[in-house]
Order: C-alpha cells, then structure tokens, then sequence
C-alpha cells in the first residue's frame, strides 16, 4: 500500500512538471534553434516548433500592420515587414528564448524573442525606428528595459514612427497623424525644387538650388520652372 501511495505521488508530480513546461519556462534563458518558414509582418513570422507549423508573436513590441482585418495596411507597415525579413534572411541561424510566463496569447500565437545570428531581433527593429514598446504584460517582461532603452535611441533620433508626431501613441499607430504630416509637407516632384518665398514685405522671390539663401528660404510654394515661378508673379532672388 506504501508502495502504491509513492508511485501515485511520484505520478502528479510528473504530471505537475509537463503540465508547467506547456505554458511556462521558468527562469530559463536558453534558445532553441527553429527554422523561419514565412514573415507576416514586422512582429510575426511562422516558424517550425516541435515538428509543426506554428506562428510566433514578437515579446514586448509592437510594428505597424500589413494586413489587418480592422486596420489594413499602416503607414510604415510595409518597412517594418521588410525590414524584419532581412534580418532573418540574412541570418546564419534563428532562434527563439521563451519568458517566465504562458507561451502562448489568446490567438494561440507562441510568444517568444527572437535571435538572429545572435542578436536581438526585436531590439533592432526598436532601435532603427520600426516599432514601440507594447502588450508589456507581466511576468514576461525579462528584457523590457533594454527594449525601452532602444526604442528611446530611436525616439531621439526621431526616425520611423518616430519621424512624424503623434503617429505612434500608447494605443497603436494614428494613421490621422501621419496623413497630416504628409498633407503638410510640400510636394516635390522630380525636378521642382525651386522655393517660392514670401518675404515681410509681401514681395515674392523665387530661389533656385545653390543659390545663397535657398536653404535658408522656407517655401511657400514649389515650382519646377523659372517660369512656372515668373508666371505666379515671383521674381529672381538675384534681381
């Protein structure tokens, strides 16, 4: 009977071990090596695991979507996703290192870091400006500081999402943001980078690149022409 009350014992606890090691990994910090069989977008590819097709979701950040049920394609997205291909296509070898908490979302997507050749994929893409810091949700928060680090380099530099204001926010990406920005910006085409300025006493000067104030002048208009510009009553700088 003693006998029998071990081996039972002996059972569960077995049991309770595979049954952790199916949604956690402890404090384990080892890599396995999988093979990349598709990129969906900048923060999710899919994967062979355990002899299996499985898709993977990036721990901790956050890129621009692609093909979003909801969202479609984002400003950015496009970037982001190629940008993570390369780093994986360029790669000798991938691997990826689980955190301390469950494995999988509520999409059944594995949720890991992702290594190529040894580097931090997902702190690249934070540190050249393709994404932010996001779903930080405990206890798999093991590298989160150095993420937040790279993503403030990025943030400084003011490159990617970061390039135009308020289009990255702690809710997602405001595509109205970035439509504004650009909305904004003058429209260059080809050759038409002759600046229209209108100075304090209202006269309108044309300035022709290499000219000695052209990139001081703030335009108000664009031209492609000298024409263009004498036509919209513009005159030479030189006059």
């Amino acid at each position: 009977m003693k006998s029998f009350i071990l081996l039972l014992i002996s059972l569960l606890l077995l049991s309770g071990c595979n049954l952790l090691g199916a949604t956690d990994t402890g404090s384990s910090t080892d890599r396995t090596a999988v093979e990349v069989t598709e990129v969906i977008d900048g923060d999710t590819v899919k994967i062979i695991y355990d002899g299996k097709e499985t898709t993977v979701r990036y721990l901790l950040v956050d890129t621009p979507e692609t093909n979003h049920p909801r969202f479609g394609e984002q400003p950015l997205g496009p970037e982001a996703t190629e940008r993570n291909r390369e780093l994986i296509e360029q790669a000798q070898q991938i691997e990826i290192e689980f955190d301390v908490g469950d494995r999988f979302d509520d999409y059944d997507r594995l949720l890991a870091y992702f290594y190529a050749d040894g580097e931090s994929v997902q702190e690249q893409l934070l540190e050249e400006g393709f994404a932010r810091v996001a779903y930080v949700f405990p206890p798999n928060t093991r590298y989160v500081d150095e993420f937040r680090a790279a993503e403030s380099e990025a943030k400084d530099a003011e490159i990617g999402i970061w390039e135009y204001e308020n289009y990255s926010t702690d809710r997602g990406f405001n595509e109205d943001a970035y439509q504004q920005t650009e909305t904004d910006a003058p429209d260059i085409d080809g050759d038409c980078r002759i600046k229209g300025n209108i100075n304090r006493s209202g006269n309108k000067i044309y300035h022709l690149p290499g000219s000695p104030s052209y990139e001081e002048t703030n335009p108000e208009q664009w031209f492609c022409t000298e024409q263009q510009a004498k036509d919209a009553g513009f005159r030479s700088s030189g006059q």
